[in-house]
C-alpha cells in the first residue's frame, strides 16, 4: 500500500477498500505514515465522503488499535452518545437511572470544546471526583455501582485522540465519516449491546440544520448495527438550551433536581424518551409507554438519586458541587415573544465567563454559568428577566452582548418539537 495513491484514489472520489482503510489507519497509528498524510486523507474524505461500507471500515480499523472492555458478568451493558449542546446534562441523570432498571452503563465521555459543554467538566465541579479511571477500575464499578461516567482510557482507539488532533487543526472536524468513526470507534469499545444516540440540531449544537442532523444519524445508525451493537437514535431541537442551567456547577444542581423527580420538563423528556428506547431493545419494558413509566417512577422515588450519590462517592466526589459565581440580571428592552435564542452567542460568552474552552488546554471555572428565564414562544415585557447570570464580572458590554442572543417579536411564536425523528435500522433506509 502507498500511502499517496490511497490519498489520490479518495480525492478522485473512489470507494477506498477495506484493506486500504485499514493498512492505512495502522500505519497512522504506529507512526509508519506521518501526519501530513493522514490529514490529506482527512480532508480528502471530508471533501468526498465515505459509503457506509467505507465508514464501517474506518470505524473498525480504529477501533482495533485499541483494547475493549471485557466484562465478567453476563448483565446487558448499554450507552448514550450526545452529538452536544447547551445545557445537555441527560447523561448525569439517564446512567444511574438505567442502572437501577437492571442496566449497567460504562459511560465513557469528553470534555467541551467550542460552545458545547463537556460532562466531565460538570462532573468535575463535583469536589473530588475522578474522571480518569483505569480499564480495570471502569469495570469494576460498572460491575458494583451499575454505571460509570468517565474519560476514555488511552487503551481506548488511541488512533482517535491522534486522528481528532489533526482534523481539529486541519479544518476536517465537519465529516460526517469522521465523526461517526471517531463517535463509536470509542463507544463500541466499551463492548455494549445497544446504544442510542442524541444527534442535536439548531443554533446551540453542532449541526445547524435538522437535515444535516438526519445524515449523521443514518450512518451512525448504519454502521453501529452493521459492527453488531443496537443502535438507534433521537434527533432533538437545540434552538434553545435544554433544561434551564448552563454551566458547569449549575448544570449539576440542575441534575440532582431530576434525580429527584423535579426539574425542567424537557430534560426530564428526553432522559426518559432516549433511556426508553434502550429498556426496550433490552426486552427490559414490553413498549416504549411501559419503559416511560419504569424511568418516571426511577426518578420520582429517589432511587436515581441514590445510585448516582453511589457513582459520586464510587470516583471520589462528595456532593453538592462547588458554590456559584455571583448573580446578574439581564432584562427585556421590549414586549413580545420571545421568537430567537442564539445557542452560539451565549455559548461563546460561556467560553468569556470562564465556563468553556476555546483549547483543549484551558482551564474551566465551574462556578459561573446562566439561568435561562424564557424559553422559545414566551411572552414577555420591558423589564421581563431573560437570563441570570453568575459571573464574576459583568460589564455593560457583557450584557448587551447577552441581550443580542434573544430576539422578540410582536407576534405570536410557536415552540418548537424537542423530538423531531427516531431512527433505527427499520427506519434508516439506504444511503
Amino acid at each position: 500500500m502507498i500511502p499517496a495513491n490511497v490519498i489520490s484514489r479518495k480525492r478522485d472520489g473512489h470507494e477506498l477498500t477495506d484493506d486500504e482503510i485499514g493498512q492505512f489507519i495502522r500505519g497512522f497509528h504506529l507512526s509508519e505514515i506521518p501526519d501530513y498524510q493522514m490529514s490529506a486523507l482527512a480532508m480528502a474524505i471530508c471533501c468526498r465522503g465515505m459509503t457506509v461500507d467505507e465508514t464501517v471500515s474506518l470505524t473498525r480499523h480504529m477501533l482495533a488499535t485499541g483494547e475493549r472492555l471485557e466484562w465478567t458478568q453476563p448483565s446487558r451493558k448499554v450507552d448514550k452518545h450526545s452529538t452536544g449542546g447547551l445545557g445537555d446534562k441527560v447523561s448525569l441523570v439517564l446512567a444511574p437511572a438505567l442502572a437501577c432498571l437492571g442496566l449497567q452503563v460504562p459511560m465513557i465521555s469528553g470534555r467541551g470544546l467550542g460552545i458545547t459543554g463537556g460532562t466531565l467538566d460538570k462532573l468535575e465541579a463535583i469536589p473530588g471526583f475522578d474522571c480518569d479511571l483505569t480499564m480495570r477500575e471502569i469495570q469494576y464499578q460498572t460491575e458494583r455501582v451499575g454505571c460509570v461516567i468517565c474519560g476514555a482510557s488511552e487503551q481506548l482507539a488511541p488512533v482517535d485522540r491522534k486522528l481528532y488532533a489533526l482534523r481539529d487543526v486541519s479544518g476536517t472536524v465537519e465529516s460526517i465519516p469522521l465523526i461517526t468513526a471517531s463517535i463509536l470507534s470509542k463507544k463500541l469499545a466499551e463492548s455494549l449491546s445497544s446504544l442510542v444516540l442524541d444527534v442535536k440540531f439548531g443554533s446551540g449544537a453542532f449541526m445547524p440544520t435538522e437535515a444535516q442532523a438526519r445524515e449523521l444519524a443514518k450512518m451512525l445508525v448504519h454502521v453501529g448495527s452493521q459492527l453488531g451493537t443496537h443502535t438507534t437514535a433521537i434527533l432533538s431541537d437545540m434552538n434553545q438550551p435544554l433544561g434551564r442551567m448552563v454551566g458547569n456547577t449549575v448544570e449539576v444542581h440542575e441534575s440532582v433536581d431530576l434525580l429527584r423527580g423535579g426539574g425542567p420538563a424537557d430534560a426530564r423528556d428526553l432522559t426518559i424518551e432516549l433511556g426508553a428506547r434502550l429498556l426496550v431493545a433490552e426486552n427490559i419494558a414490553s413498549d416504549l409507554p411501559d419503559a416511560r413509566q419504569r424511568l418516571a417512577a426511577i426518578l420520582d422515588n429517589g432511587s436515581a438519586y441514590e445510585c448516582f450519590e453511589a457513582m459520586v462517592a464510587a470516583q471520589g466526589g462528595r456532593l453538592p458541587a462547588c458554590e456559584c459565581a455571583p448573580e446578574h440580571w439581564v432584562k427585556s428592552s421590549s414586549d413580545g415573544y420571545i421568537s430567537k435564542i442564539c445557542g452560539h452567542t451565549l455559548g461563546y460568552a460561556m467560553i468569556e465567563m470562564g465556563g468553556g474552552r476555546q483549547l483543549t488546554g484551558d482551564s474551566i471555572d465551574h462556578s459561573v454559568g446562566m439561568e435561562m428565564q424564557v424559553r422559545l414562544g414566551d411572552e414577555v415585557n420591558v423589564g421581563d428577566p431573560l437570563v441570570r447570570l453568575y459571573a464574576h464580572e459583568c460589564t455593560e458590554d457583557f450584557v448587551t452582548r447577552i441581550h443580542g442572543a434573544f430576539e422578540v417579536t410582536p407576534d405570536p411564536v410557536k415552540p418548537p418539537i424537542l423530538i423531531t425523528e427516531t431512527l433505527n435500522t427499520s427506519s434508516v433506509g439506504p444511503m
